[in-house]
């Protein structure tokens, strides 16, 4: 589900009252909007629905379920984008933790695309208005490479390459917990979690899906990890690793992590894909980001 949104509260926020709370967070939804997502049972707390009298607590999983934006205008945006390569059919992005790559309640401007929009006049608009030119994505608190299309063309062809497993998808993790096997592979498959709605799990109904990783190095109760994906399950990596007992660091979702200022530490660090015009087998490799190496020497001390 692409039209949600979903907050996580701090103690700051504790007591306030759900229909303020959600107007103080996201100004682009009316009193009357949020009465009504609040009657029609869109608006859930750890996954139940709730009342507009109820005050929020720590901790508390709020989520906002089928809003619909379609209207919403995207404004181009100039953003200081990290351009990895770019040519006149497709781009490569670095993108950064914390930043959300399509607009969605509650981010309607300054994401990925309205930085891409203000930079190219012309992207692919296969996935619609609100995701022109995004061929995959990788969560708001994920860093890494993205491949961009500039065309439709461009884009069916590289989506189906993806969908063939021929992109090659490299990912660094630092988890929860010391790995004492060198390297593994998780078959679990993934779907809809049935205790809530916005989370993914490993179910048995659920779609195929294959990560491999292997160890990198190991600490005191961490363990850094280079991840592959075979395929492209949303939240693959950060579900497959909880499944394990080994959550991503930083991960308030599927980990036991608190919201903390940088995110999870899983960095999309090498992509490879087919040149959808050239056909020429191109690989690109991002560094690691500054906190996320300070994390690493802070734990090595």
């Amino acid at each position: 589900m692409d039209n949600y949104l979903e907050y996580l509260v701090k103690e700051t926020d504790n007591l306030i009252r759900i229909d303020k709370f959600l107007s103080d967070i996201d100004k682009e939804l009316s009193r009357s909007t949020i009465k009504k997502l609040i009657d029609e049972n869109q608006v859930l707390i750890n996954s139940k629905p709730i009342k507009a009298s109820y005050k929020v607590k720590v901790d508390d999983l709020i989520e906002i379920i089928e809003v619909d934006f379609s209207e919403t205008e995207i404004i181009p945006t100039k953003l200081d984008l990290d351009i990895i390569y770019e040519d006149h059919d497709v781009l490569v992005v670095n993108k950064p933790s914390g930043l959300v790559v399509h607009p969605a309640p509650g981010h309607y401007q300054d994401t990925l695309v309205n930085g891409l929009m203000y930079h190219i006049k012309s992207l692919s608009d296969i996935n619609g208005e609100n995701r022109p030119g995004i061929v995959h994505r990788i969560d708001k608190d994920t860093s890494g490479l993205l491949m961009i299309a500039k065309s439709n063309k461009s884009h069916k062809i590289l989506a189906e390459e993806l969908k063939s497993k021929k992109t090659t998808r490299e990912y660094i993790a630092l988890v929860d917990g010391v790995i004492k096997n060198k390297r593994g592979k998780i078959n679990a498959p993934i779907g809809r979690s049935k205790s809530n709605r916005l989370k993914m799990d490993v179910v048995s109904s659920g779609k195929p899906a294959v990560t491999h990783f292997e160890v990198l190095d190991t600490f005191q109760d961490k363990t850094l990890i280079k991840c592959i994906l075979e395929t492209g399950r949303t939240h693959q990596i950060r579900v497959h690793l909880a499944y394990i007992n080994h959550p991503v660091v930083g991960d308030y979702i599927y980990g036991n992590a608190s919201v903390n200022d940088y995110g999870q530490y899983l960095h999309a660090k090498t992509l490879g894909f087919t040149h959808p015009i050239t056909k020429e087998f191109m690989t690109f490799d991002s560094e690691l980001p500054t906190e996320f190496k300070e994390k690493i020497n802070e734990l090595k001390r």
